[in-house]
């Protein structure tokens, strides 16, 4: 099992990202998705997730109407677009595979997000 997130970087506020999670060996299409950050000396954050039919997006109020989550399943990825950003977005953003109980089973190693002026 893989999941590889990238589109970090660096942005002023503002600004834009387009984070995407590849992922393979494991049946994409079967499983809701999750997107989690982690701020710098923080904990674990939970911000998306969507359904394996990509239904019934879920956001964290804070990122609601800034962040869309989204995916593909014929291409196996996990995307999530971020508008506005924030610097108290600045976090390393994880994707993960949801197993039954919305429990994150299989994790990517991460894509930093900084947004600073």
């Amino acid at each position: 099992v893989q999941l590889v997130e990238s589109g970090g970087g660096s942005v002023q506020p503002g600004g834009s990202l387009r984070l995407s999670c590849a992922t393979s060996g494991f049946s994409f299409g079967g499983y809701a998705m999750t997107w989690v950050r982690q701020a710098p000396g923080k904990g674990l954050e939970w911000v998306s997730l969507v359904e394996d039919n990509g239904s019934r997006p879920l956001y964290t109020d804070s990122v609601k109407g800034r962040f869309t989550i989204s995916r593909d399943n014929a291409r196996s990825t996990l995307f999530l677009e971020m508008s506005s950003l924030k610097p108290e977005d600045t976090a390393v953003y994880y994707c993960a595979n949801l197993r039954t109980g919305w429990v994150p089973e299989h994790w990517g190693q991460g894509t930093q997000v900084t947004v600073s002026s």
